[in-house]
């Protein structure tokens, strides 16, 4: 079962590098290499990102009945054919229909992932196999970002082409080798009916609770350029420096960050790392008092705490839903806590658009969701199963 961890890890970086290599591309794809203009091309992409919100539930229902395996690689092939989509796209319609296919893959995939980590690992606590992917995941998406800024820099334009079409191979690949290769240790198949994720409250609210984490991260991404470039007009390589020096800690430290807190539960070290977010946003909106000459520095200071915050926080969220999972229905209740980063995704747009009303508002209500998310947090903890709660040792 070791070469099959192994393999997963290798087929999940080589999934994220190629991730890396379009996705933070595909907006400026679609106007300058198809030609739509801005606000027609974000229509069109948040159309086809929105119908792929219908797939969680039908891929929890998947996994539950065929395994994780076979829905993680369909849905990398899925997105393959979303990117070959893009591609070949030339108007509108075809850049709709490129985004659902490519919103429906991820959907299925982030919805099916876990399950399959899950079963891959056996028998053991799932913190530590979360947080090596986590590793893995963040270190192949940095290196496909910076990959894509060199073909960007040898190819010019044809540099977008370039990147989508090692995409499509990173794809099949990854997929290839998850099939072929990977080998969960049992299935557990489902012969008891449950009452359905709907009728769990605390799991509907460990849900809702992720998505506040969901949203700083999502608003950490799109909302650092706009705040730097637009509010504090400082230099074009600092949004850039700070995501490399997101992706470069969280590469590298999330197995240390396991250690670290081993002696937490895996709720109070949730609480802490949403206390770390909202700790962020304190010190990153400090940087509105500090001199202009020293501004860079200091966000690249407050990035460290935003990172601190994400180790903490994420391999545990994911291990405690997965251990607060009902056997026999794992995979529809982990495709339904999918939903917490869907819901990230929809509102940060929303409230980094608020940066038009005021510099601090948007600062004030991600941290004030942060906050909620400890108090919250700290009361659900005696609705979850104990087991599912406890210390882990790693």
């Amino acid at each position: 079962m070791a070469r099959s961890r192994v393999v997963l890890l290798c087929a999940l970086g080589i999934d994220n590098f190629g991730s890396g290599l379009f996705l933070p591309l595909a907006l400026v794809y679609v106007t300058r290499v198809v030609g739509i203009p801005l606000a027609l091309a974000g229509t069109a992409v948040t159309v086809g990102t929105l119908a792929g919100l219908v797939v969680p539930p039908l891929a929890g229902r998947l996994v539950d009945r065929t395994g994780p395996r076979a829905v993680v690689a369909g849905a990398q092939l899925l997105q393959a054919a979303g990117t070959v989509a893009y591609l070949v796209a030339d108007g509108v319609a075809e850049v709709v229909i490129a985004a659902i296919l490519l919103a429906a893959g991820q959907q299925l995939f982030h919805s099916s992932l876990y399950a399959l980590i899950a079963e891959v690992a056996g028998d053991v606590p799932k913190d530590r196999p979360f947080a090596e992917v986590g590793m893995v995941r963040a270190g192949g998406f940095g290196l496909g970002g910076l990959t894509s800024s060199g073909f960007l820099t040898w190819f010019g334009d044809s540099g977008y082409s370039v990147a989508l079409a090692v995409d499509v191979v990173t794809f099949v690949v990854a997929a290839a080798l998850i099939t072929s290769v990977v080998k969960p240790v049992h299935r557990v198949a489902p012969r008891v009916r449950t009452s359905g994720v709907l009728r769990d409250r605390p799991y509907l609210a460990l849900i809702l609770l992720s998505g506040m984490f969901g949203l700083s991260l999502d608003f950490f991404l799109i909302g650092t350029p706009v705040f730097v470039l637009d509010l504090l007009h400082g230099p074009t390589w600092l949004p850039g420096a700070i995501l490399f020096l997101l992706t470069v800690v969280t590469s590298v430290g999330g197995t240390a960050a396991l250690r670290l807190t081993r002696r937490l539960n895996r709720v109070d070290a949730m609480r802490g790392g949403s206390a770390l977010f909202a700790a962020w946003c304190v010190v990153s909106l400090g940087v509105l008092l500090v001199p202009p000459s020293w501004q860079a520095g200091y966000l690249l200071a407050a990035t460290l705490v935003y990172a601190a915050g994400d180790l903490v926080f994420g391999p545990r969220s994911g291990a405690l839903a997965e251990a607060a999972a009902p056997p026999e229905a794992k995979g529809r209740y982990l495709a339904a806590f999918q939903y917490a980063f869907t819901f990230a995704q929809v509102v940060a747009p929303v409230v980094v658009s608020l940066f038009s009303v005021s510099s601090w508002l948007p600062w004030v209500l991600v941290g004030g969701c942060a906050c909620l998310a400890v108090v919250g947090l700290g009361r659900l903890g005696p609705r979850l199963p104990r087991d599912a709660v406890r210390p882990v040792q790693s």
